[in-house]
């Protein structure tokens, strides 16, 4: 399953705490006693990142907490990537540099071979656009990238508007005003993508002097740090972050799969049964997992989270959602 940083963990905690939070309470409401905050680069599962936004934002009564935790965090505070970002001649080369380190911060479950951002051009603008599967799970992650990058570009280009528009593929929420307070530019809610559309010139700008030796050390440990993270990956993991884009198609079989990961069906059988994995089970757990974070996340209907997880009649979805956890979805949403 994906995984985040630790340092961004440690991060949302304390801008919580900042806030008013009792630190004690949300370690324990997410479950953090004993977690590695202290070591920047642990891994920690991504659910403890979402499930502190999630408890933070309940805790202090405030719906917009993740556009504020966005806003006021720095990359460059919390992250090697953002010091390799920062450390770039300009903006665009930054950009690069960000999303080829993307999963050290959070690996989002993007498919092997397909980049966390793409810039895609648009007249003489450029939209910066989150490719992440299944975005509305977690309305919380979109908030979040993208208050960054206004508060972070704040810091270094006081006074400087580069952005024209911002998209979002979630409805429209109750705190949508702070949407319009933070970013200034129209926000249009249940579009087709998450992605923030910027002048062309933006790529351009540079945040001051650069020490390259720094960064060419920054960047050896960061590549070492991804090779430690490539190589923990297990089959298991690799059949998952697959299976999440296509989850919601329903009829997903042994055959798509393989041909996804670029192997044969023979092949991925006997490699899962070697680490003692069934697909069928393995398939039907991760139904299991993402129909709870779903529901738990209180951004999508019983019917909805239904399509999401790929079963056509929401009453085959209580079914199974009672085989698994023994209650109905409904009961789970509380």
């Amino acid at each position: 399953m994906p995984t985040v940083a630790a340092g961004l963990v440690r991060d949302v905690l304390n801008f919580a705490v900042s806030e008013g939070a009792d630190r004690d309470t949300l370690i324990a409401a997410v479950e953090l006693d004993g977690a590695p905050l202290e070591n920047q680069d642990a891994r920690l599962p991504a659910a403890k990142f979402i499930g502190v936004l999630r408890a933070a934002s309940k805790m202090l009564g405030k719906p917009d907490f993740s556009l504020n935790y966005g806003k006021a965090s720095r990359f460059d505070d919390f992250s090697i990537v953002g010091l390799i970002s920062y450390g770039a001649n300009t903006l665009g080369e930054g950009f690069e540099q960000m999303n080829r380190y993307a999963k050290l911060v959070l690996d989002t479950g993007v498919a092997k071979g397909r980049q966390r951002f793409q810039l895609q051009e648009d007249g003489d603008c450029v939209w910066v656009i989150d490719q992440r599967p299944n975005p509305n799970m977690t309305p919380e992650l979109t908030e979040t990238v993208f208050a960054r990058f206004i508060g972070d570009f704040g810091r270094y280009f006081e006074g400087e508007r580069p952005y024209r528009a911002f998209h979002v593929t979630h409805e429209k929420p109750t705190h949508w005003q702070a949407y319009e307070d933070l970013f200034q530019v129209p926000v249009t809610f249940g579009a087709k993508w998450n992605a923030l559309k910027a002048h062309k010139s933006w790529l351009e700008l540079t945040t001051g002097p650069k020490n390259r030796y720094a960064f060419g050390v920054l960047s050896d440990h960061a590549d070492a740090l991804m090779r430690e993270l490539e190589a923990s990956e297990t089959l298991r993991g690799q059949v998952e972050k697959t299976l999440l884009p296509m989850l919601h198609k329903g009829d997903v079989t042994m055959e798509k799969v393989a041909e996804t990961m670029g192997t044969s069906r023979p092949t991925l059988y006997r490699k899962l049964k070697a680490e003692g994995i069934n697909f069928e089970t393995l398939l039907d757990d991760l139904r299991r997992t993402m129909a709870v974070s779903y529901l738990a996340g209180g951004k999508a209907s019983v019917n909805e989270v239904a399509y999401l997880v790929g079963f056509s009649e929401t009453s085959s979805f209580s079914r199974a959602f009672k085989r698994w956890t023994g209650k109905a979805p409904s009961e789970w949403r509380g």
